[in-house]
């Protein structure tokens, strides 16, 4: 499915046809469909009869191997972690090592050696490697050789929401398609076919309407609640003890399930401050407009300082947060700093 704030952008990848380069990198927030999107256009390469919309077709020998996940010249590269969850695995019960968030070193290598052989069905082959920030340095050098010199026929796809953290060199040998966050016509749209209230459901991403859905599907707005409730009324003394609770709630089997971890809950922190630091410089509330009389009593004790150091400080933090060195310390930081800016302190 191609979301409507993405069609323009999918039109023109169609548009492009034999003249696509080898190796693409789509960029842009999570919560967008831009892995919807890498998957439609692999499709759409590994197919026989392309529509004349673009799609494949869904009917052909291709297409049939690749709907029963079974195509032989269709490499999605992604981590352990996202294939034990597909697969009903990781679920935090069997003892032994938890599935790595990473992509490994090891997955690069068994993709060399795919990739040596000659395709199963016609010239074209493709890689669909997601998320790209998943890569250390090692099998970020490794997958740069391929790019390097690609293999006849194979066609690259890379989907990143953190470009920063990628190699330049890997940068420098894709074509970068960038995406934002989709106009307003587009969110109605959107919104008419898959929320009664859009508007409290962007809300709930911050803007990013899968993310949204994701999270309103998985008990979110229980959590968002939660969130609002626990930070506008935390005081100084108790920081240390929402850590704690924090950490539970995060390890709890509905966070799990739902996929809330720590990214997602210092991405909503990061727009808190946002809103508050936003207020205390006279601009307007973005993120959270149903708490903006909470925000503003808040922002009222802060000084502009504050309130742009502790956002600062809350980016720095959220840029760590897929792999911190321990929850805990991670939650008891943040919170800290955020309580002490509040309180109008320094340090």
């Amino acid at each position: 499915m191609i979301h409507p704030w993405l069609q323009s952008t999918w039109t023109r990848l169609v548009e492009l046809g034999e003249r696509l380069p080898h190796a693409l990198l789509f960029v842009g927030p999570a919560g967008l469909g831009k892995r919807a999107l890498a998957e439609a256009l692999a499709a759409r390469l590994l197919c026989d009869a392309p529509g004349a919309d673009g799609h494949a077709c869904g009917q052909c020998e291709p297409c049939l191997w690749r709907l029963s996940g079974n195509h032989p010249d269709l490499h999605r590269v992604v981590p352990e972690a996202e294939t034990a969850a597909a697969e009903g695995e990781g679920d935090g019960e069997a003892p032994g090592k938890a599935a790595s968030t990473q992509i490994r070193i090891d997955q690069i290598r068994a993709l060399q050696g795919a990739l040596a052989v000659t395709g199963h069905h016609g010239s074209r082959r493709v890689v669909l490697l997601d998320p790209a920030e998943a890569m250390n340095g090692v099998t970020a050098n490794a997958l740069l050789k391929l790019l390097e010199e690609p293999p006849e026929g194979c066609i690259f796809v890379l989907v990143s929401s953190a470009p920063r953290i990628l190699l330049p060199t890997i940068r420098s040998r894709c074509q970068q398609w960038h995406f934002s966050r989709p106009d307003a016509a587009a969110l109605a749209r959107w919104g008419a076919h898959a929320a009664a209230d859009a508007r409290a459901l962007l809300a709930l991403g911050g803007g990013m309407p899968l993310a949204a859905e994701r999270l309103a599907q998985g008990g979110g707005a229980a959590m968002h609640a939660r969130f609002v409730r626990d930070i506008a009324g935390l005081q100084g003394a108790d920081a240390l003890r929402l850590a704690g609770q924090w950490e539970a709630w995060l390890r709890s089997k509905d966070a799990l399930a739902a996929g809330f971890g720590l990214p997602e809950l210092t991405d909503w922190m990061q727009r808190w401050v946002s809103d508050l630091a936003a207020l205390r410089l006279g601009g307007r509330v973005r993120f959270f407009p149903a708490q903006e009389g909470v925000l503003a009593a808040l922002a009222s004790r802060m000084s502009v300082a504050a309130a742009s150091a502790c956002y600062n400080e809350v980016a720095q933090i959220r840029k760590v947060s897929r792999h911190p060195l321990s929850l805990r310390l991670v939650l008891e930081d943040m919170l800290m700093r955020y309580a002490r800016a509040v309180a109008g302190a320094r340090g």
